[in-house]
């Protein structure tokens, strides 16, 4: 069984303890992994700034967008590989395996192609003086990328910070660590010099609590949960550092009774099912005018009934969740809605001959759920669609809003005004008309509002979040 170790300073280094990784598709431990702490964080933090320290400063902005091209060559070329090693890891069905794949390696393009066309700006002052600003790389920066999209969230992350000039040090989550270390091959082999690019495996609380309050550190970017991340921004404040949060959302579907019905039914199913609803923005309540309430439940209540679930080779509509823990929270979310007596509209299938050990969810479908349930305001992460009845335009918009979280909302009607009318009033940092997700674009910026975290992942922003911007002045007379 292959025992993968850490990457610091372009070599792989063995941490003293492991951690298994197990296959969600039917319980089995494929390999293991390092389990690191703070002795190994502290190495890949000196190994980056001695990078930034050493060759990386050599590197121009051109010569850094070519390394990011090169890596997303060599991404494509290991395309099957690496989504089979995805798969394996993550349980993902191979068809979403294989999407994740192309999606990072159409960050590193993205971002290479932009990595010399971040410009400052000349700014109008005095006479006799000049005033310019510029970007420059902050330092060494962390990287906590979570199990829902191991490869895709590392390429979203890692590719603008490098594109900036930055060293990072990257820690993924320990359920899905592999593919992290098989794009660190990639790296080196596209000629990044030593150290600018670091992986350390581990748990949360060891590893990726040394990485956030470790000094040397001067940028946080994480995914994850609420909780997790108010102690990820805390350990940023003690050391004064900014940080990226992108934490969860709970996002509404808004369909009115002038809404493309069948388009909203297709978009909203697959939003929710995809990646077996562990996604961050999946719409996870759907918010339907009071005419067409039960004309539109029957229609995805039929959709539902036809998803199959099965094992990562099976290639259905859905593969197994993560890990037990997450299919145990996901059951009682599941429970509470037997136990609380709300309409189960309908269930999605087992497909035959799945394996015992793994961990599969069907897909369901809960209707006439109240704004105020749990099942319509917490963060389930699970294939579990919530319905709610709206009257209007003033009562869709409340109950859109009425969580903690702003991260995504779509919005299904074919008047124009009230699209815009509705895109300016929700709380979300996204929101999409009559289509949901737009492909998970890398040129659109995406992040939240209020709870569901601050700062941007993707398009330029992102770039720009990676950088200090810094003033110059200079007198020179008239």
């Amino acid at each position: 069984m292959r025992v993968y170790q850490n990457y610091i300073a372009g070599r792989w280094v063995a941490a003293t303890r492991t951690l298994a990784v197990i296959n969600p598709s039917d319980g089995l431990q494929i390999a293991e992994i390092s389990r690191s702490g703070a002795c190994e964080i502290d190495a890949a933090v000196l190994a980056g700034r001695a990078a930034l320290n050493g060759l990386w400063t050599t590197v121009d902005e051109v010569s850094r967008g070519k390394l990011l091209l090169k890596t997303a060559e060599f991404i494509r070329r290991d395309f099957e590989k690496l989504a089979k090693l995805e798969s394996d890891d993550a349980g993902k069905p191979m068809k979403v395996a294989l999407a994740d794949v192309a999606a990072c390696a159409r960050c590193f393009e993205y971002y290479g192609a932009a990595a010399d066309k971040v410009h400052g700006e000349t700014i109008p002052f005095r006479n006799g003086y000049t005033a310019m600003t510029f970007y420059e790389p902050y330092g060494v920066t962390a990287h906590i990328v979570p199990w829902n999209y191991p490869l895709q969230m590392t390429g979203r992350t890692v590719a603008p910070s490098l594109a900036m000039g930055n060293a990072i040090v990257l820690k993924p989550a320990e359920d899905t660590s592999l593919t992290a270390l098989a794009l660190a091959q990639l790296v080196e082999e596209a000629g990044f010099p030593p150290g600018v690019f670091n992986v350390v495996t581990g748990l949360g609380e060891e590893a990726g609590a040394a990485l956030t309050a470790h000094p040397g550190i001067r940028h946080i970017s994480f995914t994850g949960s609420r909780e997790v991340g108010a102690v990820v921004q805390a350990a940023a404040a003690a050391n004064t550092i900014p940080v990226t949060l992108e934490l969860g959302g709970k996002s509404p579907q808004l369909v009115f009774s002038d809404a493309p019905l069948e388009d909203a039914a297709a978009a909203i199913v697959k939003s929710i099912v995809h990646n077996s609803g562990q996604t961050c923005s999946a719409g996870s309540r759907v918010l339907i005018q009071d005419e067409i309430y039960d004309q539109f439940t029957y229609e995805l209540a039929t959709r539902f009934k036809g998803l199959r679930v099965g094992s990562a080779s099976q290639d259905l509509d859905l593969g197994p969740v993560v890990n037990a823990a997450q299919r145990t929270r996901i059951e009682n979310y599941l429970s509470m809605a037997r136990r609380d007596k709300l309409q189960i509209l309908a269930e999605g299938s087992f497909a035959t001959n799945l394996p015992v050990g793994g961990y599969y969810v069907k897909p369901t479908l809960i209707g006439d759920v109240r704004s105020d349930h749990a099942l319509a305001q917490e963060e389930i992460f699970g294939p579990v669609l919530v319905a709610l009845r709206f009257r209007d335009e003033d009562d869709a918009v409340r109950i859109a809003n009425d969580t903690p979280y702003g991260l995504v909302a779509g919005v299904w009607t074919s008047d124009l005004g009230r699209s815009m009318r509705l895109s300016r009033r929700i709380e979300a940092g996204q929101v999409f008309v009559n289509n949901y997700g737009s492909g998970g674009g890398v040129e659109l910026p995406f992040g939240g509002v209020k709870g569901s975290g601050f700062g941007r992942e993707k398009g330029f922003e992102a770039l720009y979040g990676f950088g200090a911007l810094k003033t110059v002045t200079i007198r020179h007379g008239t």
